[in-house]
C-alpha cells in the first residue's frame, strides 16, 4: 500500500487543495475527484477500440507505461503524457485534456464508479512519452486495419 500512498500524494499534488482532494476520494460515493490537467500531466483520450491495442503495443516495448484510465464502458482510454502535449497534439479522433481542463480521477488504490485505472500511477511521476504513444497508436491502427481486411 506504500505505492498507493505515493500515488495519492502525486495525484493530489495537482489539486488546488490537496487535502480537499483526499477528502473527496474518501467521502464521495463515486470514489472520484476532479483534477486539473496541464500542470503535471496532460491526458490523450483514445477510443477504446484503438486504446486497448495501443496499450498492448506499449506494454511490449516498455517495462511500465505511464498511468492509463478507462471509462466504465471501455469506450475511452486516457493516457497520461507530459504537460503541454495537448496543446501540440494534431491527431484526429484523439481528444485531449491539457491546461484549463479537468478530468475525473479515481483514487489510485480503489475501484470507483464510472472510471478505473488500467495502469495505476506509481507516484514517481512516470508518464508515457507522447512520441512513443503516437508510434504505438500507428502500429495498433495498422494491426486493426489488417484484421478488418482479413
Amino acid at each position: 500500500m506504500a505505492g498507493a500512498k505515493t500515488a495519492v500524494d502525486w495525484l493530489a499534488s495537482v489539486a488546488p487543495d490537496p487535502e480537499a482532494c483526499r477528502w473527496e476520494w474518501e467521502r464521495n460515493p463515486l470514489g472520484v475527484a476532479l483534477l486539473p490537467a496541464g500542470r503535471v500531466w496532460d491526458v490523450l483520450i483514445l477510443p477504446g477500440t484503438l486504446g486497448y491495442p495501443t496499450l498492448d503495443v506499449l506494454t511490449r516495448i516498455l517495462d511500465r507505461p505511464g498511468p492509463v484510465l478507462v471509462d466504465l464502458g471501455d469506450d475511452r482510454m486516457g493516457f497520461f503524457v507530459a504537460p503541454g502535449t495537448a496543446a501540440r497534439w494534431l491527431g484526429t479522433g484523439i481528444r485531449t485534456a491539457g491546461a484549463g481542463t479537468w478530468i475525473v480521477v479515481p483514487h489510485p488504490g480503489r475501484s470507483a464508479r464510472g472510471v478505473r485505472w488500467l495502469v495505476t500511477p506509481d507516484g514517481s511521476g512516470t508518464l508515457t512519452d507522447a512520441a512513443l504513444l503516437e508510434l504505438a497508436m500507428h502500429e495498433a491502427a495498422a494491426g486493426l486495419a489488417v484484421g478488418e481486411d482479413g
